[in-house]
């Protein structure tokens, strides 16, 4: 990449159709493992005009209503409206209970490490984790002021402070970077819908993109550093009003915003969805532990941009290839770095089951846990406490 361009990365709101239909995968995935933490479970989920279907394949002891789980969520996250609503949408499943399969039941809380070295990954992947010196929170600047950007867009909504605006919006940032390193808001792009037009009691467009200029866009860089200025190109809603949106308007799908659930294309990910998966799954949580690893080495002053590749088979409980690219700013060498790391962090599956707790985690947080990934980011997050964006290991590496 050179070291002057310009780069740009996308949100959405959690009321988009695809974030939809993560929360719903995930919210599945939640319940069957606050009830049984041993579950096995993938779940998937589309969603159009006023129709959801659902997915899944299961081995567990759990009892789950697939409607009332998907009801729940469209109603919390803001639809109730005659063209798509909770209430009158019409939800289909198609469901597979799978045998009881004894490679999930193993427990990683009471195995010695020869015993966790013997437990395989049983999918392929290469997972990806990213880290940065640009935020405090270690992510690339642009995709981390369009969350932030999104999140506003939703908290002003749920506040009521703008109320007309309906659950779908999405947001883009493109940052201009000077020698590698952020140097202005280049341009800032946000897309809101309203429940009504202005012909039917809705605000105009004037009102609109004076409102969330206001509510949204001026809160959020209250406290950046890098601030629009002059010249900083600001479209809110360019097309005119955009009425309803949602799942009336466009279809959504479980893992179709992989870039937003990560590092918006500033870096690798593995096309893999993260979402609608229980925690054995090596192509979500691998994406974690990448994080995990890199984190702790931008937080050890080792480089100021490090990536770290893992590469799983199917039938290894190890990766077979673990990789490391500082992009020219690390201290030591690539090479050195995967050695370090390869050294200090755990990657085979009961390794990183046991190091973040995930099988217990969304019985022990309030609303569930995977939910929460859902929208707005796997990685970054600095909101819900995550365990793989934990710096804990940054002074044994330095």
């Amino acid at each position: 990449m050179k070291k002057d361009f310009i780069f740009s990365s996308e949100s959405v709101t959690e009321g988009h159709p695809d974030k939809l239909c993560d929360q719903i995968s995930d919210a599945i995935v939640d319940h069957f493992l606050q009830q049984d933490p041993f579950s096995s479970v993938i779940a998937e989920c589309a969603v159009s005009t006023a129709i959801v279907f659902i997915a899944a394949r299961f081995s567990s002891s759990a009892h789950i209503d697939f409607s009332s789980v998907a009801r729940n969520v469209i109603n919390q996250v803001g639809y109730d409206r005659h063209d798509f609503s909770s209430k009158t949408c019409s939800i289909v499943t198609s469901l597979k209970e799978l045998p009881p399969d004894d490679y999930r039941v193993f427990n990683e809380r009471e195995m010695t490490e020869e015993e966790i070295d013997l437990v395989p990954v049983k999918n392929q992947v290469t997972s990806f984790g990213f880290a940065c010196n640009q935020t405090t929170a270690m992510m690339p600047y642009p995709i981390w002021l369009a969350q932030k950007l999104s999140r506003k867009l939703s908290s002003v909504r749920f506040q009521k402070i703008l109320p007309y605006l309906a659950p779908d919006g999405k947001t883009q940032v493109a940052i201009e970077y000077k020698s590698g390193v952020p140097y202005r808001i280049y341009s800032i792009t946000i897309v809101a819908s309203q429940h009504q037009s202005e012909r039917h009691g809705g605000p105009s467009i004037n009102k609109l993109r004076s409102d969330i200029r206001d509510g949204v866009i001026d809160a959020v860089f209250a406290d950046e550093e890098l601030v629009p200025d002059s010249s900083t190109k600001i479209f809110i809603n360019p097309e005119g009003a955009f009425v309803t949106g949602g799942p009336s308007v466009h279809s959504g799908l479980t893992g179709r915003k992989n870039a937003i659930d990560t590092y918006g294309e500033y870096s690798r990910h593995s096309g893999a969805a993260l979402s609608g998966k229980d925690p054995t799954r090596i192509d979500r949580v691998g994406a974690y532990a990448a994080r995990y690893a890199a984190k702790n080495v931008i937080a050890a002053g080792l480089a100021e941009q490090c990536e770290v590749q893992l590469s799983y088979s199917i039938g290894q409980s190890r990766p077979v290839s673990i990789q490391v690219e500082t992009f020219g700013t690390g201290k030591i060498s690539d090479e050195t770095i995967a050695s370090i790391i390869e050294r200090h962090f755990d990657f085979r599956i009961a390794g990183i089951l046991r190091q973040f707790n995930l099988r217990y985690l969304p019985l022990q947080i309030k609303g569930g846990f995977f939910r929460k990934l859902a929208s707005y980011g796997h990685v970054g997050r600095m909101d819900i406490g995550l365990p793989w964006e934990q710096t804990d290991k940054a002074q044994l590496l330095a």
